[in-house]
């Protein structure tokens, strides 16, 4: 009987399948272990070896907690809506569900092929209508709440209306718009329903709002931070732009505080939680206003160090501050529409990491100090952004190094005071005295006081005199949610007198409609734009065609999509419940499943996915509708699997390509190739890279003196641009999923980035194959009943231990290393008893289980390996019950002798001397003494 993969992998697979063996059940008896991947976006390039890598580590733990006794829920799924199939779309003409739908099924298939024990009965899908009737589900119940701050929870907006209706909102805490104005009950009671709704928008959890966007003309729609880099798309790298639009926000913001507690509680690594608090960014310090001179209008500063308040030079708003456009004088109004315009064309995140790039232009116009009544120069900035605080800043020269640097930059021109060209080191450590040094000679009523008497009393004063308060401030903005998309969850909204009403639940889902143009329209209408059947009608509750809005009974429905993280920030309710057709999840599966136990993704999710997912399951905890406050008990981010780059030398300005180790003096340009043209001894296959791309065709290659063409190598991140791809079926096709899901987890530790080396796969195949040859060769099956011997159970219960060491600490490169030593090992011994070998299958299953099935049942087992026992270490057998003592003559050692360890040293002198060895050693003389160390050492003098 030889290994053969292929056919049981695919063997094992189909049983999986039939028998439905990972299904798991809601409510068991045993304990639960819920276990999430984050789910794949299907892109039509299929994975790649570097993608199965999080999959293959949680499906070990999976499998070793089913092991273990546990009621393991591992699904899958698919984030399936999203701007690549639109784009793929919009180039194609193929409608986005027809490439999603394929690209679902390619992924399956892969999937399957490497052996995943997910329970694919709780399949979810983002992009259909059973999965997003529930997102625009959450969305109306979001819209329908409040953050009440004095219970510092959301609270169904009725709560708010009672409020309204008995004491107006003068004693209202809540997360709400700025300036909204004071009223009593009686004048709530006599506001028109218009105004009421109005009113209420401001306080909503989801809401309507002029917001300053990420705008990418090439796409046709809105981008979120972390689809912007350098100022370009992340997709097809077009120009983005800030512009303002009304769009949909959730207010994240009103979670700010919760969601930094809330990384205490949770085990996530350091790294990640510092992203989420550098993002929430918590500040302490005080709200400080500022008049602004000769106009009817006020700037709001949040500042850290309002004891710095006397330092105060100049001030500098975004570009994009609703005052700009107000303030700036007519003598600078062109300066500051052209720095306006400009600066839209640089994202936020670039603005915020260039710190070395200093541009600004004076409005002209002039503030008032506080306390000192003298002018206070007002400038823009981009290095200050609207979203961020008030986005205005104090500009302190003496005390902040990037205020220091703008001021040092315009030192002389219009609306720049004359300044000492120093930077005042002492008061941004805290100490106030009265150096030399941007007209810090005199801090008034702060002079002489240290930092911690000085904050509390520049408060207190700004306070007296109505110009500011103490305030903490979060760098963390409320979340854009509107996307200017067709592949995209529709927002269950319709629109009276402008104003947004939600469709009732039972009505759900408003289905995505049918249009011929995925493009935004004409008049730059998102794509839904384009439908010609997307109205409301308010009394047979259905979508109906435009032409029949009368704004009477049948009004138009929104027409942006909601964006790519919605449907994934709730995805893992789902999956307690995935057929439920009537709610998100059932109470009691909530209540069974609690939260994940165990999430395992890549870490380019810190800042968005995780924070958000956070968000909507504190917001569902609030409302009653979850039973935990956070969603991931636990996070891991697995590294990256790099790929091994081939590099042909092109002699610059030719189509010779010279081969790596005649470069010499020519001058290259290096191209990737294509790594299937490269062989494991980095020869290019040169009819196939000729073959491989038309410009290339004639090319002349200078080779090495054996002939052949040797590439380079780099490591680098794998893609298809870079041609460095490995397709995992075709390691599977050769060596089996099984040999694939070890070595990935060979190639180094799960956290960190690995280079892919197939070179190295053989080894991984030829354990394998030494491991069945402890079960079966050429004949049959060789398993023997027989007692084994002492180190036959050494072996194994050294390998029970370090495996579930292994597998508890998520070191799943070093349990491989353990197989291939127990293996050889068992191998030297000729062990083939069943009372090791059982153990080991069970011990392997998790990592490699097909080959761990039919080694199972080549014992003669009837049932899946997949809920045996886990192996329980044993100690005992790896106490030492002998010792093989060298036995040295004057220092020198002449032969071994094992004795057991509980002799005496009067035992041991006697049988040592009674050995013939030694009397050959004497040649029949005394010894003149016998050191003996028992368990350690025997030494004669002789």
């Amino acid at each position: 009987m030889k290994y053969n993969p292929n056919e049981i992998e695919a063997k094992w697979q189909k049983y999986w399948s039939d028998n439905q063996t990972f299904q798991a059940v809601n409510n068991a008896a045993k304990p639960k272990y819920y276990i999430l991947d984050m789910f794949p976006y299907p892109s039509g390039a299929g994975l790649h070896v570097g993608h199965p890598l999080g999959y293959i580590a949680s499906d070990i733990y999976s499998r070793y907690k089913r092991h273990q006794g546990f009621n393991v829920l591992h699904p899958q799924g698919y984030d399936s809506f999203g701007l690549p199939a639109e784009q793929y779309a919009i180039q194609t003409g193929q409608h986005p569900a027809i490439t999603t739908e394929t690209n679902i099924n390619r992924y399956r298939e892969q999937l399957d092929k490497l052996g995943f024990s997910f329970d694919w009965s709780r399949e979810v899908r983002t992009s259909t209508p059973e999965y997003y009737k529930h997102t625009q589900w959450i969305f109306i119940e979001l819209f329908n709440s409040w953050y009440n701050k004095d219970t510092d929870k959301a609270e169904n907006i009725s709560t708010l209306v009672a409020l309204f209706e008995q004491n107006g909102n003068a004693n209202v805490h809540a997360v709400a718009d700025d300036n909204i104005p004071v009223f009593t009950a009686a004048q709530w009671q006599a506001y028109t329903a218009d105004e009421k709704e109005s009113i209420l928008l401001k306080y909503r959890l989801t809401y309507l709002a002029e917001t300053e966007v990420n705008w990418c003309p090439a796409l046709g729609t809105v981008l979120a931070n972390d689809e912007i880099i350098n100022g370009l798309s992340e997709r097809g790298g077009h120009p983005v732009i800030r512009k303002k639009m009304t769009q949909w926000s959730m207010r994240i913001s009103a979670y700010a505080e919760r969601l930094l507690q809330g990384l205490e509680t949770i085990d996530w690594s350091e790294s990640i939680k510092e992203s989420q608090r550098n993002w929430i960014g918590k500040s302490v310090g005080a709200s400080v206003t500022f008049k602004v001179k000769d106009a009817d209008a006020e700037i709001e500063v949040f500042t850290t160090r309002p004891d710095t308040i006397f330092g105060v030079n100049f001030m500098t708003l975004a570009p994009e501050h609703e005052l700009v456009a107000q303030l700036t004088t007519a003598e600078q109004k062109d300066a500051v529409q052209a720095y306006v315009t400009a600066t839209a064309k640089r994202s936020e995140r670039e603005r915020m990491t260039d710190v070395k790039t200093i541009t600004g232009v004076f409005t002209g116009a002039y503030a008032e100090h506080p306390f000192t009544k003298q002018p206070v120069a007002i400038w823009i900035g981009d290095y200050v952004l609207a979203g961020y605080g008030t986005g205005a800043v104090m500009a302190v020269p003496c005390g902040d190094e990037r205020d220091y640097a703008f001021a040092k930059h315009f030192a002389g021109q219009k609306g720049m005071p004359e300044i000492v060209n120093i930077f005042n080191q002492d008061i941004s450590e805290g100490a106030y005295t009265e150096k030399d040094g941007f007209e810090l000679i005199n801090s008034d009523f702060l002079n002489g006081l240290d930092y911690k008497a000085a904050l509390p009393k520049a408060i207190e004063a700004l306070e007296q005199i109505g110009q500011g308060k103490a305030k903490v401030n979060y760098r963390l903005r409320d979340a854009v949610f509107s996307r200017q998309r067709y592949w995209g969850e529709p927002f269950p909204v319709y629109y009276v007198n402008g104003l947004p009403k939600m469709i009732d639940p039972k009505h759900l889902p408003i289905v995505l409609p049918e249009v011929e143009k995925y493009l935004p329209t004409e008049d730059g209408q998102p794509p839904l734009g384009n439908a010609s059947v997307w109205a409301w009608n308010t009394e047979t509750n259905q979508v109906v065609a435009n032409t029949e809005i009368n704004n009477k009974t049948i009004f138009p429905l929104e027409l942006n999509t909601m964006p790519g993280w919605a449907g994934s920030s709730w995805y893992w309710l789902r999956y307690m419940d995935a057929q439920n057709e009537t709610e998100f999840a059932n109470p009691d599966a909530i209540a069974y499943w609690e939260n994940v136990d165990l999430y395992i993704g890549g870490n380019e999710h810190a800042t968005g996915h995780l924070l958000y997912s956070r968000f909507w399951n504190k917001f569902l905890k609030d409302r009653g509708f979850v039973a935990a406050e956070e969603p991931f008990k636990k996070l891991i981010n697995q590294g990256m699997i790099l790929g091994t780059s081939a590099l042909v030398y092109r002699i610059e300005g030719t189509n010779t390509f010279v081969s790596k180790g005649k470069i010499g003096d020519h001058k290259v340009q290096p191209i990737h190739a294509d790594v299937a043209l490269v062989n494991a001894s980095s020869e290019l296959d040169i009819e196939g890279f000729k073959a491989w791309r038309p410009d290339f065709a004639n090319a002349e290659f200078i080779l090495e003196d054996s002939g052949k063409y040797i590439v380079g190598h780099e490591v680098e991140k794998m893609s298809k641009s870079k041609f460095n791809v490995v397709n995992p079926d075709d390691i599977a096709n050769e060596f089996g999923a099984d040999t694939l899901r070890l070595y990935e987890m060979f190639l180094g530790p799960l956290e960190q980035a690995k280079p892919w080396n197939t070179a190295g796969i053989t080894g991984v195949f030829g354990f394998l194959k030494k491991l069945w040859k402890l079960y079966a060769d050429d004949n049959g099956i060789v398993i023997t009943d027989e007692e084994p011997t002492k180190e036959m159970y050494k072996t194994l219960h050294k390998t029970i231990k370090k495996v579930t060491e292994d597998i508890e600490n998520f070191s799943f490169n070093t349990s491989v290393s353990q197989f291939m030593i127990c293996v050889n090992e068992l191998a030297q011994q000729k062990c083939h008893h069943r009372a090791i070998l059982e153990p080991l299958a069970i011990l392997v299953s998790p990592y490699a289980p097909h080959i761990a099935e039919e080694l199972w049942s080549m014992l003669g087992h009837q049932e899946s390996i997949a809920y045996a026992a886990f192996p329980k270490f044993d100690a005992s057998y790896l106490v030492e019950s002998e010792k093989e003592y060298p036995v040295s003559f004057n220092g020198k050692m002449r032969f071994t002798i094992t004795l057991p360890l509980d002799l005496s040293v009067q035992e041991i002198e006697k049988i040592v001397m009674a050995d013939e060895r030694t009397q050959a050693q004497l040649q029949g003389r005394e010894p003149k003494k016998v050191i003996i160390v028992p368990g350690k050492i025997i030494n004669i003098a002789g």
